[in-house]
């Protein structure tokens, strides 16, 4: 049985002249929003909102005290998809509710209006489960059942039909499919199925239309599920069928031509896809897990790489000294920072704009992401020996003119990579450190000797990538300049400034944000700071140092767009360090 709504307040008054005698509205107001209403079907307390007069937090805070149903917060609650097959999306439409959470035999449900007995009874009744109300804005409500029922419950419907029309331009290029053995039949049969084929090639494209970096594929003891990472977070998207796993699992390797018999091993393979006129690579990689295979494909768009150095998000002073220090005929460049900072796009820029016909350019990667015209790309394979460092002193025999080594993982390679600095080479490469000071220290760490560090870098540059606001539903805020100075903000004597946030729209998946910014800390080698190195300075002399030469640390330079109005305070604060 549904539970039963004990209200605050009596039935009969109205909900605008209890925030009125709450002093939440004024009588004005109340006016204007009832003329607003008329003929309408919307809620008086939407209406509200929507006019300005109170905002969400505040009607939902009134609403949870006279109705004494606590409250809930949906933009950035994730549901269950068993949750959500409980109530049908025309029901959750019908009655503007949506199941939250299932907890034993009782339902939490989200409801604009607690009081409503029809809803609560037919759910109740439709579910055998006890309802517990919560209540949550109209217009909340209505987002996260287009969120949710949409991209979950009727993706995988929608996949069967109308697939002609999205999919007939799609095609796997390469794909070798009689690498399967044999004893493998079964397997290679149910990944051949039309509905199958389909999957696999809707959640490619879905992926690709979303601006997706990487898609995961996951085994679970009950559920198998496929998660997309956009904009550098993860966000579910559907769930298949636990039967169909083992024929979507075997269905990629066959396009990525691995072997579809081997369960117990980790494989990498490569998929091409030619998606209209594009041609899309996917890195894939399978790892075996305790309830089934896990695979991963990295989308590697070569149409969405931006190769433009001014395009990228560098301020005037650090573009000025990275274009200088990549325009030099000898020495060594190192782009730090974690995996999925976007190093690999900000090293090709600097060789797409030095790349000439008079220019020698090799470079050693593991993988070779992007293919880039009139430059030598070596793939490494350390299985057959071609390590970074065997790569390497092939190069110097090759008369190079500028080398690009895609990660410096151990002594032997950043040795080679700085004689190579030294005797006339240009040096690109990569480091995982958290900023620009400490690639010094663990240089030194590895066992390069200072003098050698101090006579062969050029300069050091750190990045991150923070998530941009929706340009869609971007919204402005006053706010000043001085409450950025606690999170590490040198002010600029601005004052009262604009700051900027995202509403939440069907364009951003309702997040408010939507697109990646770099933020760079660029930390050139002065003569001070040579010297510095030469006598071991500690890493806080350094940073110090670079700092009052111009450097602007990680944190400034991502404050420094939140001023913009390019990125969120609470962006900058997950991306960077104090």
């Amino acid at each position: 049985m549904a539970q039963q709504v004990k209200l605050g307040q009596p039935v009969n008054r109205r909900l605008g002249d209890l925030l009125v005698a709450d002093g939440l509205l004024g009588q004005e107001q109340l006016q204007k929003a009832l003329v607003e209403q008329k003929g309408s079907t919307e809620k008086l307390g939407s209406i509200l909102i929507r006019l300005g007069f109170i905002n969400e937090e505040q009607l939902i805070g009134f609403l949870s005290r006279q109705y004494g149903v606590p409250s809930i917060t949906l933009s950035q609650l994730e549901i269950d998809l068993e949750v959500l097959k409980l109530v049908p999306a025309a029901i959750a439409k019908k009655y503007e509710v949506l199941p939250v959470r299932r907890m034993g035999n009782s339902l939490a449900l989200a409801m604009a209006d607690p009081t409503n007995v029809f809803a609560l009874d037919d759910i109740s009744f439709m579910t055998n489960l006890q309802v517990l109300p919560l209540v949550a804005s109209q217009t909340a409500i209505k987002k996260a059942i287009d969120r949710h029922y949409e991209s979950k419950t009727e993706a995988i419907a929608s996949v069967m039909q109308d697939m002609s029309t999205d999919l007939s331009n799609v095609e796997v290029v390469e794909g070798d499919e009689d690498s399967a053995k044999i004893d493998t039949f079964e397997l290679k049969e149910s990944a051949d199925e039309a509905p199958v084929v389909k999957l696999v090639n809707m959640v490619l494209v879905d992926a690709i239309q979303k601006g997706a970096s990487d898609i995961h594929f996951e085994s679970y003891e009950k559920v198998f599920r496929i998660r997309f990472r956009i904009d550098g977070v993860l966000h579910e998207m559907l769930s298949p069928p636990k039967r169909l796993e083992s024929a979507i699992l075997s269905r990629l390797k066959i396009m990525s031509n691995l072997d579809i018999s081997e369960r117990r091993m980790p494989q990498d393979g490569r998929i091409k896809l030619r998606y209209s006129t594009r041609e899309i690579d996917f890195r894939v990689s399978t790892l075996p897990t305790i309830f089934g295979e896990k695979a991963v494909l990295r989308i590697l768009d070569k149409d969405a790489l931006k190769l433009d150095l001014t395009q990228l998000g560098f301020d005037e002073w650090s573009l000025e000294k990275f274009t200088g220090a990549i325009h030099q005929p000898y020495g060594m460049v190192l782009i730090t920072g974690p995996t999925g900072s976007g190093k690999t796009t900000t090293l090709y820029s600097a060789i797409h704009t030095i790349n000439s016909p008079e220019h020698n350019i090799m470079t050693a990667e593991d993988p070779v992401e992007y293919n880039l015209k009139g430059v030598n790309q070596v793939q490494i394979n350390d299985g057959v020996g071609r390590t970074f460092a065997a790569a390497l002193r092939s190069f110097l025999r090759q008369d190079p003119d500028v080398i690009l080594v895609g990660e410096t993982r151990d002594l032997e390679t950043a040795q080679i990579s700085i004689r190579a600095a030294l005797t006339g080479h240009l040096v690109f490469s990569t480091l995982h450190t958290n900023d620009c000071p400490s690639t010094i220290a663990r240089l030194l760490d590895m066992g390069i000797q200072p003098f050698l560090v101090a006579s062969s870098l050029l300069l050091l540059l750190a990045q991150r990538l923070g998530r941009k606001i929706c340009t869609a539903c971007k919204e402005p805020y006053e706010g000043d300049e001085e409450s950025l100075v606690p999170y590490g903000h040198v002010p600029t004597g601005k004052g009262k400034v604009t700051f900027s946030k995202g509403k939440g729209c069907p364009a951003c998946n309702f997040t408010g944000m939507k697109g990646r910014v770099a933020i760079y800390e660029v930390m050139p080698i002065s003569e001070e700071l040579r010297d510095a190195i030469l006598r071991n300075a500690p890493t806080a002399e350094l940073r110090e140092v670079a700092q009052s030469q111009g450097m602007k640390t990680l944190r400034q330079s991502g404050l420094l767009k939140v001023l913009d109005g390019t990125t969120t305070i609470e962006e900058v604060l997950r991306v960077t360090l104090a």
